[in-house]
């Protein structure tokens, strides 16, 4: 974020809160180029984010914000806008965010909700105009892990037979993608991402990639999180009972193993994505953590991959690519 930001952004703040007194405080900040802030004035409180217009495009943010708010969810209210600098002033949802408050205690209630306020999506957001998850951005979030992960991380170059593996697996993944029945996809919808909110919970933040896709996508990204690991049976229970609530929505009409397969493979393609870019935002823009979360999407992809034929091989060759390595673990520094 540059420097000649932060006077503009406090100006524009205190502008549209007609208060010369307003006062604004780091809120949160994500993968992105978007930062948050928490704005105070007469003992109220608001959000105010940031987006600089030559890095990021407000637009998309806006129009999944009013579509969500349409279908009744939780999505922060927009009090003013200013596009051509990259601000918006929002409803604060607070600070309770899932990840923190997840515990064996909780966690039946809390994605309860967040099952929930998926289907509400999934039945009730307007699809039209959205992006589709199409084959080629999905083959092209794939192509981060073997750009990113592989090389860049692990220092290994696929040979030509190598890369047929990765092809052959891809494709597999993408068919498995597309002949799912096509919802409303949030695309982040995990435990950083939704925030603790008494009486209309949970708060639906980092929604701006949202796009028309799987009906299992968003299901993998809380069940399977990146931040966070439950015990497969209690996952596949949640995944069942979302699938019954979904067929008696018309939603879907798979039965349990085929809907598990798609929910398996749906989780292999976004977890080979994320190995591909927790390494990017390191290695590319320097944003430090991501990589202590790799252990844990690399367990996902082995231990989900290795149970189907069409993923194995390429398991296998990640394997040999990692050797036993410390994927914590900077390549200077390994």
């Amino acid at each position: 974020m540059t420097n000649d930001r932060a006077p503009r952004r406090l100006a524009w703040t205190r502008a549209v809160l007609d208060d010369p007194a307003a006062t604004l405080e780091p809120a949160s900040a994500d993968a992105s180029f978007r930062s948050y802030w928490r704005a105070h004035s007469g003992g109220k409180h608001w959000i105010v984010m940031d987006a600089p217009p030559d890095k990021e495009d407000i637009g998309p943010w806006l129009d999944i914000a009013a579509r969500l708010r349409a279908a009744g969810l939780n999505a922060p209210k927009v009090h003013a806008v200013d596009r051509q600098h990259g601000f918006v002033l929002m409803t604060d949802l607070g600070h309770r965010l899932y990840l923190p408050e997840l515990s064996e205690a909780t966690v039946d209630a809390l994605y309860g909700d967040a099952l929930d306020a998926m289907l509400r999506m999934q039945a009730g957001v307007d699809c039209t105009g959205l992006p589709p998850y199409d084959d080629a951005r999905l083959v092209a979030e794939m192509e981060l892990m073997p750009t990113w992960f592989l090389q860049r991380h692990l220092g290994f170059t696929p040979g030509c037979e190598q890369w047929d593996v990765i092809e052959s697996a891809f494709r597999a993944l993408v068919n498995n993608a597309l002949e799912q029945p096509q919802a409303f996809v949030h695309r982040d919808y995990h435990s950083r991402n939704l925030l603790i909110v008494a009486g209309d919970n949970p708060g639906i933040v980092d929604f701006q990639d949202a796009v028309r896709g799987p009906v299992t996508y968003d299901l993998v990204s809380l069940l399977r999180d990146c931040y966070i690991a439950w015990p497969d049976a209690r996952v596949y229970g949640w995944v069942e009972r979302h699938r019954r609530r979904l067929a008696h929505a018309g939603l879907v009409q798979a039965d349990g193993a085929r809907f598990r397969r798609w929910f398996d493979l749906m989780g292999l393609q976004r977890h080979l994505k994320v190995l591909g870019i927790f390494c990017r935002l390191w290695y590319r823009d320097g944003k430090a953590g991501y990589l202590a979360d790799l252990p844990r999407v690399w367990r996902y992809t082995r231990e989900v991959g290795s149970q189907y034929d069409d993923t194995r091989p390429l398991i296998a060759l990640i394997e040999r690519a990692i050797a036993g390595r410390d994927l914590t673990r900077p390549v200077e520094a390994a």
